[in-house]
């Protein structure tokens, strides 16, 4: 993992943000690429004569500026490699754009217009579409610690495969890999999906030995028992598959993933 991609959105966990990329570029000894997009179609959407559009340009040049300039001070003893690129235009789109050529991308839980509590509509559209994986950062993540536990939801499904293959660079530097099973009805297994020893063994011919986990979901929540298995095992990292479907207008999460990005705690790597 060489290059990775972070969206440089100007709210009040940009910092924290920051710093936990910064520690995954030095841990991997990765180039860092800043993406800060203006959101020109903000106004244009509302505004079919031009005329805020017009008023509020200069005033997000100014702000992009003035991010650069401070996120660029913040960066010059860092011993990271850097560079930064402005971009016009919807975050999800402008970060696909840019994440042919990334190993990962980088965003964080929150989308900055969004309601609390509402999935990020940038991570969930990166996860189902960028060729890369998406490492979704809680709000509050300050730092990323690449030697915590990680837990790795795993179902057997070609969305869960292609997650255990992008997490392989983290889960050799994990301290303990957990690849957690949760017990569903089993009349919606599909013929098709992978017992758990796979996955296991996938991980051991990368030199990764990992503790198999079965998890109870009494509740019916597959998105909270993931976290709260987690939190018990104090993982820096959970893996998880993306999945999603797509109607004629509009892109819909899975349920599991879509409950999975209204309450990120922890740091989540998804693809799909």
């Amino acid at each position: 993992m060489k290059t990775i991609l972070f969206n440089a959105a100007d709210d009040d966990g940009f910092p924290g943000r920051l710093d936990a990329a910064l520690d995954l570029a030095r841990h991997f000894d990765a180039h860092l690429t800043l993406l800060h997009a203006m959101p020109y179609e903000a106004a244009a959407t509302v505004d079919f004569h031009g005329a805020a559009f017009a008023a509020l340009v200069p005033v997000w040049r100014e702000e992009a500026a003035k991010l650069r300039e401070r996120t660029l001070a913040d960066l010059g003893n860092e011993g990271v490699s850097w560079n930064w690129v402005e971009s016009a235009g919807p975050v999800a789109l402008a970060l696909l754009r840019e994440s042919s050529l990334n190993d990962l991308v980088v965003v964080s839980a929150r989308d900055a217009s969004a309601a609390e509590g509402t999935p990020s509509f940038t991570a969930g559209e990166l996860a189902l579409t960028a060729s890369s994986p998406v490492l979704v950062l809680p709000e509050s993540c300050t730092r990323f610690d690449p030697a915590a536990p990680a837990l790795v939801a795993w179902d057997g499904s070609a969305e869960a495969s292609h997650a255990l293959r992008a997490a392989v660079p983290f889960l050799k530097s994990a301290t303990a890999v957990y690849l957690a099973t949760v017990k569903e009805d089993e009349r919606r297994a599909k013929a098709h999906d992978l017992p758990p020893v796979n996955g296991a063994d996938y991980l051991s011919r990368h030199g990764i030995s990992c503790e198999m986990v079965e998890l109870e979901c009494s509740d019916g929540d597959v998105a909270k028992t993931l976290r709260d298995a987690a939190e018990v095992r104090k993982a820096g990292l959970l893996v998880m598959g993306a999945y999603g479907r797509t109607r004629l207008t509009e892109r819909i999460f899975g349920g599991a993933t879509r409950r999975m990005l209204c309450d990120v705690t922890i740091p989540l790597l998804m693809t799909h």
